[in-house]
């Protein structure tokens, strides 16, 4: 008897686990982040800003490497008229010019790469909140990036985070 009470309790408990299991489904939806930010207009904005930073940064930098080709040319086309120490003087003049345009482009480069950074960063967590706003409203416990997923057959929340987000 006792151990006919010991199946049915542990019968019973299986039931019950598989039963809750079976409820417990996790409703997952899915967005595409990267059309939410290609068409975002702080993001467009941004870009812009961008744009025209990159071209400042490109401008001096052409700029540089003019006045560089034009002292390399002169010194040059005089290098047999001038004596040996004026050489070397202009030699090392112009190994520093090249310096200088190396360092002028990695620090443009990082420059232009940190605030890209720092102007993405609140848009990005602006999207996201919304899509956590949007997914806790319809119910989903999981809400996966489209992107790299193999089968999206899942309900898409991309249009409703657009309208959340204003666009």
């Amino acid at each position: 008897m006792k151990k006919q009470i010991k199946t049915l309790v542990i019968t019973t408990m299986l039931f019950v686990v598989g039963t809750q299991i079976t409820n417990a489904q996790a409703k997952v939806a899915h967005v595409d982040v990267s059309e939410l930010m290609a068409k975002m207009p702080a993001r467009l904005d941004a870009q812009k800003q961008l744009e025209k930073l990159s071209g400042t940064y490109d401008g001096e930098y052409k700029t540089m490497v003019d006045e560089y080709q034009s002292k390399l040319k002169k010194y040059e086309q005089e290098a047999t008229t001038v004596t040996d120490a004026v050489n070397e003087t202009r030699s090392k003049e112009v190994q520093d010019m090249q310096k200088r345009i190396v360092d002028y482009r990695d620090n443009a480069q990082k420059e232009l790469q940190q605030k890209e950074a720092d102007i993405v960063k609140p848009i990005m967590e602006k999207v996201k909140a919304s899509i956590q706003k949007v997914g806790k409203a319809k119910g989903y416990q999981y809400v996966l990036n489209s992107e790299g997923l193999l089968l999206t057959d899942g309900p898409n929340i991309t249009a409703d985070v657009k309208k959340d987000l204003g666009f």
